[in-house]
């Protein structure tokens, strides 16, 4: 019994690659796949792949080979001696690299259909003797294989699929046959879910372009406005770009460049900004971007208990007004802007002002949404603001604008393109998480990433969250938010300002304070596939009977 080779007969460049596939073809069971100098081009550049094993009821490994000219030096770094120089080379990092990529590759594509399975890499020395001890950080001795471990390569490689990726499950049969259906075929083409929501993102991203444009030409002779518009009409990217063209001036137009902060409320969205703003040109980075608690942190204030809210809205905020006065000149600004500006109590406006070079009239720039306002707190800056109000809807589909409409302040025109209808999974209270879980489980098989997942809920966490903010912390929750292979799981109280394609909004609470406004924040979320799960009764309570009949609750 002998691996199927493909192709059958390759050739090598190098006469190690050729002993190890010579060695994995007698060795494998004849339901194993072995492909050989797999190359795969996309955006990150030119890959390719010495050996891919694929492995019925273990894994795809992807294997690097090197031959008898690599050694390891004593700071861990890998050299390959060539006729005329040492080189340096990794690897561990070719290895892994080239799974990510053919696993994208791979699962990404649109036949794929199935869930995500086990994948695991390696590196084989054929004609290199590394001994017991042998350890890198980055490749213990299980992972590589030198030559005297050549007779036991196959057991090795299916030992190896047991110790990476254990919470995936282990490819069948049917998934090797997927798997390489799609490495064969050089002409297939299928209607994607992505793909449909890639186009409607890009022209969303279009009209936002031109309205973005619209709109801070408007407000280049304005130094104090507020921003209006409900949930999909682009606030917090066009606060982005305000701090970013405020931060860079303009010589050619007469405007100077300016030292700006750029403030919100939540961590969630704090992060967001941030991760925008890191990427963006060094000259249009704001001198500071996070949130109105970590800046009074900056300025030296102490940090406090969550549940301390007289220390958040009395005692810190006093302080930082006493800080502020006392910040030397090169740390004032010239103009603030914050996002979700409903979010700040009244006793935070006093401190940021002062913390102006010009207190009477540096700039100030507000986006608030009232209809979002989750928290018990109604504070408005205590000076004059220019109202620009934003009408359109350039995020969400229609489907899913039209649904939270009635929620929002005011009559909003949806542009957002057309999408999947809204769905709405009638359950109990007590037990729509666990039906929410079986949604997400729906998404992923629709062929939505998990990237382009949230599950969201309107009361307490749900256990992946509660888990993760605990043992790994806040910041690296939020960061989170980001991983590709993982669906995110979170609150609508932290998720304001933040969005995924997809999108399970789990009602999972019976209270009715601020209700309609979580409803309308934990909708407006989804902008291309909205699933809301929760007791009928309670949507037609909260959300009135326009929303119920929106979402088809008779």
């Amino acid at each position: 019994m002998t691996a199927r080779c493909i192709p059958p007969d390759s050739v090598f460049t190098t006469q190690s690659e050729r002993e190890v596939w010579e060695t994995l073809r007698r060795q494998l069971d004849d339901d194993a796949v072995l492909l050989a100098s797999v190359r795969l081009t996309n955006e990150q550049g030119d890959h390719e792949l010495d050996l891919v094993a694929m492995l019925p009821g273990a894994a795809v490994i992807v294997i690097e080979v090197k031959g008898s000219g690599v050694s390891v030096d004593a700071d861990g770094q890998w050299w390959l001696r060539t006729p005329r120089e040492m080189v340096r080379v990794d690897p561990v990092e070719q290895a892994m690299r080239g799974k990510h990529e053919l696993r994208r590759y791979i699962e990404g594509h649109p036949a794929w259909g199935r869930e995500k399975v086990r994948w695991a890499h390696t590196v084989v020395l054929p004609f290199t003797r590394l001994g017991p001890d042998f350890s890198l950080p980055d490749l213990p001795r299980w992972m590589v294989h030198d030559q005297d471990d050549l007779p036991h390569l196959a057991p090795r490689l299916r030992d190896l699929a047991t110790r990476q990726e254990t919470n995936r499950p282990v490819p069948a049969a049917d998934h090797v046959e997927k798997a390489l259906e799609i490495w064969r075929s050089r002409s297939t083409a299928a209607p994607s879910i992505a793909a449909e929501a890639d186009e409607r993102e890009a022209a969303a991203t279009d009209r936002l372009t031109r309205e973005q444009h619209m709109l801070l030409k408007v407000t280049r002779l304005l130094h104090r406005v507020e921003v209006r518009g409900g949930a999909g009409s682009g606030k917090t990217v066009l606060a982005l770009a305000q701090a970013k063209g405020l931060t860079r001036g303009s010589a050619s137009e007469g405007r100077p460049a300016q030292r700006v902060a750029l403030l919100c409320y939540s961590i969630g969205l704090a992060t967001y900004l941030d991760r925008e703003m890191s990427s963006a040109n060094r000259r249009a980075r704001p001198a500071y971007v996070g949130t109105f608690h970590g800046l009074g942190r900056r300025w030296g204030a102490p940090d406090g208990d969550r549940n301390d809210s007289h220390f958040w809205e009395v005692e810190l905020p006093a302080l930082m007004l006493e800080l502020a006065q006392g910040l030397e000149e090169k740390d004032r600004f010239d103009a603030i802007v914050v996002d979700e500006a409903q979010d700040f109590a009244e006793s935070w406006w006093a401190p940021l002002l002062a913390a102006l070079r010009h207190p009477d009239e540096g700039g100030l720039y507000i986006y608030s949404d009232e209809n979002q306002r989750l928290f018990p707190r109604f504070g408005r800056p205590p000076i004059e603001l220019v109202p620009l109000v934003l009408d359109h809807n350039l995020r969400n589909t229609t489907q899913i604008a039209e649904t939270f409409g009635p929620l929002a302040p005011s009559r909003m025109r949806p542009l957002g393109g057309d999408g999947p209808d809204v769905t709405f999974i009638a359950t109990s209270t007590d037990e729509a998480l666990d039906t929410s879980d079986d949604q997400v489980d729906l998404l992923l098989d629709e062929g939505w990433d998990p990237q382009q997942v949230a599950l969201i809920t309107t009361g307490s966490r749900h256990p992946q969250q509660r888990e993760l903010q605990e043992t790994r912390g806040d910041e690296s929750y939020w960061q989170s938010f980001w991983d590709a292979d993982e669906v995110f799981y979170g609150t609508v109280l932290g998720c304001k300002g933040m969005e995924r394609r997809a999108v399970v909004l789990c009602l999972n609470s019976e209270n009715t304070e601020r209700a309609r406004e979580r409803l309308y924040v934990g909708m407006s979320r989804a902008t291309d596939r909205l699933i809301v799960v929760g007791d009928p009764a309670w949507v037609r309570e909260v959300g009135g009977d326009q929303v119920a009949r929106r979402l088809g609750i008779g």
